[in-house]
């Protein structure tokens, strides 16, 4: 049984920039960009504990092979299928969807 899908879409509130999606994707066509802050109401000291922060997040469509491994593989549930399909573009760099901006 086939399933249906159009593209790929970040939930970006649940994204915590851990990279295992760019990792994973055998087309080598997620870039994530990010920076890290301390926590919140964490103790100051030699070693302050931080998170990262999402600066940016695209995908390569021209390159996806819409395997679904990053969608499988996000342990946050950040990428999902969505009905919507790529917008068509006029070279290969049109297909570089920004989800995040820089």
């Amino acid at each position: 049984m086939s399933v249906a899908h159009g593209s790929i879409r970040l939930i970006e509130e649940n994204c915590t920039s851990c990279m295992i999606c760019a990792r994973e994707c055998p087309a080598w066509c997620i870039e994530i960009d990010s920076h890290t802050e301390p926590l919140p109401g964490s103790p100051a000291g030699p070693r302050q504990r931080t998170r990262n922060v999402l600066d940016a997040f695209a995908i390569d469509f021209s390159l996806c092979l819409y395997c679904g491994i990053c969608i499988e593989e996000c342990p946050f549930d950040a990428l999902v299928w969505s009905d919507d399909l790529p917008a068509p573009a006029a070279s290969a760099t049109g297909l570089v969807e920004e989800m995040v901006e820089r």
